[in-house]
């Protein structure tokens, strides 16, 4: 007797990157520079995405910083080329930043505080994600434009 198995992953994204970098600066220059390339590889236009990165791995660094712990980045491609899913994951859980639309501009001369507002200003959509413990991920869409 012959049995046939067939296996389909619907959701699961065609074009997926994901590395674990060092929650430092260097490690947030790294994520920029590896989603360039990334974007390149693929054939994305990476501007916006970059930025993006570049807020979301400097916040992991600085705000989601636990010695010996990396923070993870994920580039995800969905909706048959339709969208870019960004996630970056640190393992502090306990330090959630505001979600999408509450977010409120730093005082004048502030020298911090504007980096979740580019990525409000530059993704489709963006939010946060609580676990599983102690992580958490902030995340991001960005529409792409055939």
């Amino acid at each position: 007797m012959n049995v046939e198995i067939t296996r389909t992953e619907s959701s699961a994204p065609a074009r997926q990157f994901t590395v674990l970098l060092s929650p430092t600066r260097r490690g947030a220059r790294l994520a920029r520079l590896l989603t360039t390339a990334q974007l390149a590889c693929w054939a994305i236009p990476s501007e916006s995405a970059a930025r993006v990165v570049a807020e979301l791995a400097a916040n992991a660094a600085l705000h989601g910083r636990v010695p010996g712990r990396d923070f993870r980045l994920r580039l995800a491609v969905e909706d048959e080329g339709g969208r870019l899913r960004i996630e970056v994951t640190d393992t502090r859980g306990d330090r959630l930043p505001p979600g999408p639309g509450t977010l409120a501009p730093p005082a004048d001369g502030a020298e911090s505080g504007r980096g979740l507002l580019i990525v409000e200003a530059l993704a489709a959509r963006w939010g946060v994600i609580a676990g599983p413990v102690p992580r958490k991920t902030v995340w991001a869409e960005l529409d792409l434009v055939p």
